[in-house]
């Protein structure tokens, strides 16, 4: 099990505007999913649940095909941040909240978690990498991800 974290603003920087420059009040809409979502991974649906949503609206044979695919256990850890607004303040306190959280882990385990050799892998790979973000030239010499990110970049 993984857990996962939520962050949302209560109050957004950009109402997304429609095509005809009407305005739409997006934010609720994403407020509605984020509160979902968690409710999602904090009780699931059964397949119990699953067999009277979909009774009547299939033949019995479809239903029970569907099931396991419509099943969550729920019960799944999350955390929720709620704020009022996204300013760097809140940012810099979500950052160090971050830090705290891995540091505390890391003391918890008996681990240096600011202590990864996966860094030295990624630092290195950026010494190679500073060079090729110069010129128009297209880059071609890591993997398809890499390149397309570089190249992107560099458009």
């Amino acid at each position: 099990i993984i857990p996962c974290d939520f962050l949302a603003p209560v109050e957004t920087h950009n109402n997304v505007v429609a095509e005809f420059g009407a305005p739409v009040d997006h934010h609720p809409i994403l407020l509605s999913n984020y509160f979902a979502q968690t409710e999602a991974m904090a009780f699931g649906k059964s397949a119990e649940e699953v067999r009277k949503e979909l009774e009547g609206k299939m033949s019995q044979e479809e239903v029970e095909e569907l099931v396991p695919h419509k099943v969550f256990e729920g019960n799944r850890p999350s955390t929720s941040f709620l704020f009022q607004k996204l300013t760097p303040r809140m940012l810099g306190i979500l950052v160090a909240t971050y830090e705290m959280k891995i540091f505390a882990q890391g003391a918890i385990w008996n681990i240096n978690s600011f202590d990864q050799w996966g860094v030295e892998l990624g630092k290195a790979l950026a010494k190679k990498i500073l060079p090729e973000l110069d010129g128009a030239d297209t880059v071609s010499s890591h993997d398809s991800s890499t390149n397309g990110l570089i190249n992107y970049y560099k458009a």
